[in-house]
């Protein structure tokens, strides 16, 4: 009978600690998903000012900020650390500075300064990820995964930025580590041991499509294709979002 007894705990303790860690990875899909708005939020800022996709640029732009917003608070709801906690009051802090940039007009100047803004909330959204996922092995797929969200919307905020009148050399060796470290992050997914059948069909997907399109975003001087690159990295970040759902549920507990 106690040996019964000891099972059925062992059993809670068990099922207690994978639903933590699901909990967890859940949280840390959420704060990667933050790095992708702040690269969002400025690529929507560009194409709108510059008159591109406005329509489309605006409705997203304003559905980001609404997503980011909450996910912001329900990070600052959940985490006690106090180090992250003072992360999440910045990257706040600086996301009233987007806010009131992204109603003035647009202007090469104005352009600078939403890049900078978008480069700080990233980092800080970033930091956010890293001090989560620190010591935790299966929170490393999800914070990896997530990341090539943020990538293929950091392409398209560098392209257009380009193409909006920030043609400097920053913006062009940006864009191009970008696309470099997509495509690694790529391949080391697809090379992942422990993907299932579901999530090697999309990653195939992924790569058919990148191995077509990576050559224009890298043709950034030239140019030429914003309403391409605006569409294809939406795709990209798209379709990575669903693959990041699918290693979540992977570390789920099983019911």
């Amino acid at each position: 009978m106690m040996k019964r007894i000891a099972y059925f705990v062992f059993l809670s303790v068990v099922a207690g600690s994978c639903a933590f860690a699901a909990a967890a990875d859940n949280i840390v899909d959420i704060a990667g998903k933050q790095r992708m708005l702040t690269q969002r939020m400025a690529k929507d800022y560009f194409y709108a000012g510059r008159g591109i996709n406005k329509s489309n640029a605006l409705k997203q732009l304003k559905a980001s900020l609404v997503e980011f917003k909450t996910a912001q608070q329900r990070l600052g709801g959940e985490i006690k650390d106090e180090e992250i906690r003072n992360l999440i009051a910045f990257v706040d802090m600086s996301l009233q500075e987007f806010e009131a940039l992204s109603n003035e007009a647009y202007s090469v100047e104005n352009g600078t300064i939403m890049l900078d803004l978008s480069e700080s909330m990233l980092e800080g959204s970033d930091y956010v990820v890293k001090a989560l996922t620190e010591n935790q092995k299966s929170n490393v797929i999800v914070d990896i995964s997530g990341k090539t969200r943020m990538l293929s919307q950091r392409i398209a905020k560098y392209y257009i930025a380009y193409q909006a009148g920030v043609k400097d050399d920053n913006t062009i060796i940006q864009m191009k580590e970008t696309v470099k470290e997509f495509d690694n992050i790529l391949k080391q997914l697809m090379s992942y041991e422990q993907n299932t059948p579901q999530i090697t069909a999309e990653l195939g997907e992924v790569d058919k499509m990148w191995k077509i399109v990576y050559k224009f975003y890298l043709n950034i001087e030239k140019g030429g294709l914003p309403k391409i690159v605006f569409s294809t990295t939406d795709s990209i970040t798209a379709k990575m979002n669903e693959i990041v759902g699918m290693y979540v549920a992977t570390l789920a507990p099983v019911k």
